[in-house]
């Protein structure tokens, strides 16, 4: 028997999503969609042959059912779709701050949750999406969702309460990424160098890191040692690193989402 999935909210992450399950190769008709904006959900139907539905719809009709609102959005969401999720269905939900016990008050007892928290490299198949099980979801609604969110990159089970931990690394992490070359390109500006040249230089020097970091299995203490010659250039700049704080400056930062994540699952919006 097929098992129908609906993505309710479909920005540009649901979207990512989405477009990944189709080229992973589920079928089309199996899919459902929900959008705030009409011209939007039909959009959608348009470039990928899915099936625009309400909200209420999607709860009466899919199996799984993904919520990828803000997590601003997601109480008014949870009180649209709770007259209509019986307690089979499994709700995944990838709002930040928001636990699976929240949203399990929310709805018909038993309802199995699991609580996701991809990023944007989504867009590009190369997602890191944490996946925590609520009290109600067994092993077999994880390895669903794990199956959903693969399609877009890699997954990673934890427990929920390294939800926020995970949030504030991952979910949020690419945006250090661009902060940092955003920065490194106007050094390049600075020294002398077209920006569209620093750009390339620092974005393949990027890629080309990561990939070391991922394939060689080296420390990235031993892979920082491998480029720092004494008395060179590189320790040079480590050092105004240190002088300036930056490592420091990065573990404030993320408990600084940590802590947001806290608090918008305390409700907290401002």
């Amino acid at each position: 028997m097929s098992q129908k999935v609906a993505v309710l909210g479909t920005g540009k992450i649901g979207e990512a999503l989405l477009s990944g399950m189709l080229r992973g190769g589920w079928p089309a008709a199996d899919l459902l969609v929900t959008a705030r904006r009409t011209d939007r959900a039909e959009e959608l139907r348009a470039r990928y042959g899915v099936t625009p539905v309400t909200n209420a719809e999607a709860a009466k009709t899919a199996d799984t059912l993904i919520l990828t609102v803000k997590p601003q959005d997601m109480g008014a969401l949870l009180d649209e779709l709770a007259p209509h999720v019986p307690a089979d269905r499994l709700v995944v939900s990838g709002a930040a701050g928001i636990t699976t016990a929240s949203i399990e008050e929310r709805l018909t007892a038993g309802v199995p949750v699991v609580r996701v928290m991809t990023n944007t490299p989504a867009l590009v198949d190369e997602a890191m999406s944490v996946i925590s099980a609520g009290s109600h979801a067994t092993a077999d609604h994880l390895a669903h969702a794990e199956e959903i969110f693969g399609s877009v990159g890699k997954t990673l089970r934890v427990p929920e309460s390294q939800q926020d931990a995970c949030t504030a690394l991952s979910g949020s992490g690419p945006a250090y990424f661009f902060y940092l070359v955003e920065a490194m390109t106007d050094a390049g500006i600075l020294l002398g160098l077209p920006r569209d040249k620093a750009h390339d230089l620092i974005v393949q020097s990027a890629i080309g890191a990561a990939t070391m970091l991922r394939d060689s299995g080296e420390h990235p203490v031993k892979l920082r040692e491998n480029v720092t010659s004494p008395a060179g250039t590189t320790i040079s700049a480590i050092r105004e690193l240190e002088n300036h704080g930056v490592r420091a400056a990065l573990i404030a930062a993320l408990e600084a989402a940590r802590d947001r994540s806290r608090e918008l699952a305390a409700g907290t919006k401002d």
